[in-house]
């Protein structure tokens, strides 16, 4: 990686004057500014603040596809990085760039590392951090799968279908939860039963603004209505947030035909034939026409 002129002249003059910068935008589009400098620095529209205590490990790169990483320190506080959020997945997968810059001259700067945050660990009142390169992506598996089930996510590119349309999303105050993740409305009608089963929760007001989870049951009774997701939302939710509820997709091509009207969009492959019709042979009682097996 090549140094900026101003930068290099800087280093060769023997007396340095360097700090480390990082630059976090979590997934909810919240960035935030670190420095391992002891004054707050500006550049690029964000601010730098001093007073994480964050410092980094050395960086490992390499010039093949390998994955770059490094590790980075910090001290948990509610001004900086807290516990709840980090607790609750506000940092999983963020972006995070980090460049060595000249602090008495922020224009002398090169940008040493781009990834997103791997694995947190936090313990008293510290956090510590893995850092990924941008080849971490190449490490998932590629190409499509042929499979009855659609592989697409509803609502994506590959679906197409428009979540927003009536009668597919609802958003309602909170009025019981039970173990963050039991929700029970008394009006929610004009859906069917199970109708939101394998959809999305997400959270629109309070604490746990931004969270999503994904809808294990939908059960409705004289009562009203139950959501019950797969897993607790890791951040506190009370009466009156507000969250939305989207419909979920079984990615049956029946479903996608019958509930969503959109089967011209349909990824799956249901007419691919099983395991059992590999090994099928024919047969002098059956029709050996030489047609289709699968009508």
């Amino acid at each position: 990686m090549a140094l900026p002129g101003e930068l290099e002249a800087h280093l060769a003059g023997g007396l340095t004057t360097l700090c480390r910068c990082w630059a976090v935008t979590r997934r909810d589009g919240i960035e935030q500014g670190f420095t391992d400098h002891d004054m707050d620095l500006t550049f690029e529209g964000v601010l730098f603040r001093a007073d994480t205590g964050l410092s980094a490990k050395a960086l490992q790169q390499t010039t093949g596809l390998a994955v770059d990483n490094t590790e980075a320190l910090g001290a948990l506080s509610h001004a900086s990085v807290s516990e709840a959020d980090i607790q609750a997945g506000r940092y999983d997968g963020a972006d995070v760039r980090a460049w060595l810059v000249n602090w008495a001259d922020v224009s002398q700067r090169m940008l040493q590392f781009r990834g997103t945050f791997g694995e947190i660990q936090r313990s008293g009142g510290a956090f510590q951090v893995e850092l990924r390169g941008l080849t971490e992506a190449l490490n998932q598996p590629q190409g499509r799968v042929y499979q009855r089930p659609c592989p697409a996510v509803l609502g994506d590119k590959a679906c197409g279908f428009d979540l927003s349309a009536a009668g597919y999303v609802a958003e309602v105050a909170v009025e019981i939860i039970e173990d963050g993740r039991v929700f029970r409305f008394s009006a929610m009608a004009g859906f069917d039963l199970r109708w939101f089963e394998r959809g999305r929760l997400s959270v629109l007001s309070g604490s746990a603004k931004g969270l999503v989870g994904m809808i294990k049951n939908d059960r409705l009774s004289d009562a009203g209505r139950e959501i019950e997701l797969w897993e607790v939302l890791r951040a506190p939710i009370e009466a009156g947030d507000l969250v939305r509820i989207e419909a979920g997709c079984d990615k049956r091509a029946e479903t996608c035909r019958l509930k969503f009207q959109n089967f011209v969009n349909f990824r799956g492959f249901p007419d691919i034939p099983g395991e059992d019709w590999l090994m099928s042979y024919p047969l002098q009682a059956s029709g050996n026409s030489g047609g289709s097996l699968t009508r």
